[in-house]
């Protein structure tokens, strides 16, 4: 039988390899870790990489799976999510693999400065009517640039044109260096074993028949961001965590 999400909830609490900060205990206790994540937890120098809304964690358990020389930690709100890909670690013996469970939003309490390599976005919420919510938002990429590396990498996998055609209008306009960038990824004749991983959400849409796109820039750290003034046109279907929207949208809000 399925655990229900009050025994996930319980499981998660004796996980050593998920950390649980919610606004609430992040404003109590605060986070010791921050900066240290090298000494304190994963005891060795190897690059930390993240997957921000990592929800089932199987790019976070997949990346690790591939590099053990890396370091990867999978963030979400969801504990119940959470708990898939953090039971999945355990049982595979993963001793790079972590978890953290908070909102994205809070994330620079989390990493200190050059902390992280690289930034996963696997398929988020594009937030078409909300700029500022959007994790490629330049709000959201001053946060990143907190605890990234110089020209560290962000990754970004949807299956939004919206998204798609946004976080390719910041990076070109901030004038971050593209490094991979197709509106087709398994028809782009790219035969790369990290990007074949597919979440959960990821195998929904390729059976619905959309395509997905894939966009990976180098984030430099210096110099003003620039939010891009262009209209999208909106997705013109519904998602599963998405309400239907339809029309032009203006970033400038």
């Amino acid at each position: 039988m399925p655990k229900n999400k009050l025994q996930k909830f319980a499981d998660l609490t004796t996980y050593r390899h998920v950390f649980q900060y919610p606004f609430s205990v992040l404003k109590e206790k605060g986070f010791d870790m921050r900066g240290c994540w090298h000494e304190k937890f994963f005891d060795n120098d190897h690059p930390i990489v993240l997957e921000l809304g990592c929800g089932k964690g199987e790019y976070t358990v997949g990346l690790a799976q591939q590099y053990p020389d890396k370091n990867f930690i999978g963030i979400d709100i969801k504990g119940a999510r959470i708990w898939s890909g953090a039971t999945a670690a355990i049982e595979q013996q993963l001793s790079n693999v972590a978890f953290l469970r908070t909102h994205i939003e809070l994330i620079d309490n989390f990493f200190g400065t050059n902390e992280v390599s690289e930034v996963w976005i696997t398929f988020p919420d594009p937030q078409m009517k909300k700029t500022r919510k959007r994790l490629t938002s330049t709000r959201m990429i001053a946060l990143y640039r907190s605890f990234l590396k110089d020209n560290g990498i962000i990754h970004l996998k949807t299956d939004s044109p919206f998204m798609y055609t946004y976080t390719k209008a910041v990076a070109e306009i901030n004038h971050f260096d593209i490094l991979f960038d197709t509106d087709d990824l398994y028809h782009s004749g790219i035969d790369d074993e990290i990007l074949n991983i597919k979440t959960f959400y990821e195998q929904q849409w390729l059976e619905r028949g959309k395509s997905i796109k894939y966009l990976c820039f180098a984030c430099r750290r210096d110099g003003e961001l620039i939010e891009p003034d262009i209209e999208i046109e909106y997705d013109d279907y519904r998602s599963f965590n998405r309400s239907k929207r339809s029309g032009k949208h203006s970033n400038k809000e």
